[in-house]
């Protein structure tokens, strides 16, 4: 019988960069954000606008993640661009409406988790960021059966020649009615602060519904 194996890789960094205190933090976990956001993207954060989107299919409760760009936050909350139509995450959000992003900036030794309940944007909204992408990105966003099982690789290439012929002489491509955004409107918004030996700084805030005030808290590491 094989031995089992024990993968081990300890870390001996420690965070020391900064650190968090309540009086630092804006009352306002969204305005906190913008200023946490802005600095990650002054101080050259490598693809600081990537977070990690979960969600959560029911009634299995099977949790699947997956790294998308972050591309708007208005003053309902947080808003990613994806296929709606054959993805996984799709079939995860028509079941469960919640769903979780979560930003690391590994430079800052920062990380901003936000959980909360989806809706989609309207598709004036998808289309008007949609016309914004580069032509090939919108011919690929028509193309592919996102999470589809593919024959091969010869097969998505026909299909984005198939679209790039469709559109040929089309100036303005149409947001494809399975592709859009959806917004993530948050319940609870935390902030992290790395700080040395583990005992970071973490501040939660909390509501109970969209129209809510919030509840700020300093929680344990």
């Amino acid at each position: 019988m094989d031995k089992e194996r024990l993968i081990f890789a300890p870390s001996t960094k420690q965070y020391t960069r900064a650190t968090l205190s309540r009086l630092a933090l804006n009352p306002d976990p969204v305005e906190q954000f913008h200023g946490w956001f802005d600095e990650a993207k002054t101080q050259n954060v490598s693809l600081y606008e990537s977070c990690t989107l979960s969600t959560a299919q029911l009634p299995s409760g099977r949790v699947s993640s997956r790294v998308v760009l972050f591309k708007e936050l208005d003053k309902k909350g947080f808003i990613i661009y994806s296929n709606w139509g054959t993805s996984k995450k799709s079939k995860d959000i028509k079941s469960n409406p919640h769903a979780a992003l979560n930003f690391f900036w590994r430079e800052l030794e920062r990380q901003v988790r936000i959980e909360g309940r989806t809706e989609f944007v309207t598709p004036e909204e998808s289309q008007a960021y949609f016309s914004t992408r580069p032509r090939d990105s919108q011919i690929g966003a028509w193309s592919s059966p996102q999470s589809s099982v593919l024959g091969s690789r010869e097969e998505l290439d026909g299909l984005v020649e198939a679209s790039a012929e469709k559109f040929k002489d089309v100036e303005t491509i149409p947001c494809p009615p399975f592709w859009g955004g959806l917004r993530v409107i948050p319940y609870e918004i935390e902030f992290w602060q790395g700080r040395p030996s583990r005992v970071h700084d973490r501040f939660t805030y909390t509501r109970e519904s969209e129209d809510a005030a919030w509840t700020l808290s300093r929680i344990a590491p």
